[in-house]
């Protein structure tokens, strides 16, 4: 297998409040490759660590690569076309009045044509099983509903790597599979991924490495 360096991360540090360090020096690299798992209890720093690696958050010290170029060098929407990320929160996706308008929200504005669209609409409502919900509001959803939803439209950028925060929030068990099959088919089309989770099953499923982080720090970092 190529393993590419496809994000490093390099002395990193960052804190919300003086003193009081979040993440602590950590050294890592992301293969592009593969699928990488981010444990920890709540409070160890795994969602920032994934808000950090994504440019949402800035270090206080140390250094994030994206593709062996430093993350200063990226605007937000260039990282974004890149990286798909999963919010913990999934209403923090949406932007608009209907389900069907924010999958096509991002195409749209680049430019795609209605046809193309459409196509690609309908095909991630049926995929996600929210095919009767194409005229609800997003804010109206179950939070199971909202989070296929967001899933959905992250994949609408068709994304070389994701980040997923706790993607099995709110799903059910048949529900949790089929977002299953989609990660593993997309796994074969060469789209590796980050995912943060304490959704064991999940993880065994489909990681390929496994990190453990506790008070900001790497305590495992292992293959399966």
């Amino acid at each position: 297998m190529n393993r590419l360096d496809f994000i490093k991360l390099e002395d990193l540090f960052f804190e919300y409040k003086k003193d009081k360090p979040i993440i602590n020096n950590i050294n890592l690299k992301i293969n592009k490759d593969e699928v990488t798992t981010i444990l920890g209890p709540n409070g160890s720093g795994k969602t920032t660590l994934g808000k950090l690696m994504i440019g949402i958050l800035k270090p206080k010290s140390g250094q994030i690569s994206i593709s062996n170029r430093n993350i200063s060098e990226f605007r937000l929407a260039q990282i974004g076309g890149k990286i798909g990320y999963l919010f913990q929160n999934p209403e923090k996706h949406f932007f608009t009045n209907t389900v069907e308008e924010e999958l096509g929200f991002a195409l749209k504005f680049k430019g795609f044509n209605d046809e193309y669209l459409e196509k690609k609409v309908d095909g991630l409502l049926k995929l996600f099983q929210i095919e009767d919900l194409r005229e609800y509001s997003p804010l109206l959803l179950s939070q199971g509903e909202k989070q296929r939803l967001a899933i959905a439209t992250i994949l609408m950028n068709e994304p070389e790597y994701l980040i997923l925060d706790e993607p099995t929030t709110g799903l059910d068990f048949d529900r949790k599979n089929i977002l299953i099959q989609v990660l593993k088919e997309l796994m074969e089309k060469g789209v590796g991924m980050t995912i943060i989770s304490h959704d064991n099953t999940f993880v065994e499923e489909l990681s390929h490495r496994v990190i453990k982080i506790h008070r900001g720090e790497i305590t495992y970092d292992q293959r399966i």
